[in-house]
C-alpha cells in the first residue's frame, strides 16, 4: 500500500517563524540606531544614515531573507514541486527581492540624512 507523505507544512511555519524573528530584531536595531543618530549626530561611533553597514543589522536583515526563503521554498514543496527546483526558485527570488529592497532603505536612510524626518512626509 502507497501512503501519501504530508506536506512539509512545519518548513513553511519555520520559515515564517525565522522571519518574523528576525523582522521584530530588525526593527528594533534600526529604531534604536537612528534614536542615537539624531541624539549624538557628531560622535565618531554615530550610526551612518547614507551607509548602514552595521554587521548586527546586516545579519539580523539576512535573516529576515532567510526566513522568506525557507517559507517559499517549503510552500513550492507543500504544491509538490522538487526540493531542489523549490528551493533553488525561492532563493533567486529571495535574493533579488532582498537586494531590491536593501536599496529601498538605503534611499529611504539617505532621505532621512539630507533632509530629516519631515522628507519623508509625502502628504505636505
Amino acid at each position: 500500500m502507497y501512503y501519501l507523505p504530508q506536506p512539509p507544512f512545519f518548513i513553511a511555519f519555520l520559515g515564517v517563524f525565522v522571519a518574523l524573528t528576525c523582522g521584530s530584531a530588525f526593527q528594533n536595531l534600526m529604531e534604536q540606531k537612528l534614536r542615537e543618530s539624531y541624539q549624538n549626530p557628531q560622535v565618531g561611533t554615530a550610526f551612518r544614515l547614507d551607509t548602514p553597514q552595521d554587521a548586527v543589522i546586516l545579519g539580523t536583515y539576512w535573516g529576515i531573507c532567510l526566513g522568506v526563503w525557507i517559507f517559499l521554498g517549503g510552500g513550492l514543496l507543500i504544491l509538490g514541486f522538487g526540493i531542489i527546483s523549490s528551493y533553488g526558485v525561492a532563493l533567486l527570488l529571495t535574493l533579488f527581492t532582498g537586494s531590491l529592497v536593501w536599496d529601498q532603505i538605503k534611499e529611504v536612510l539617505l532621505q532621512i540624512k539630507e533632509g530629516g524626518s519631515k522628507s519623508l512626509d509625502y502628504l505636505e
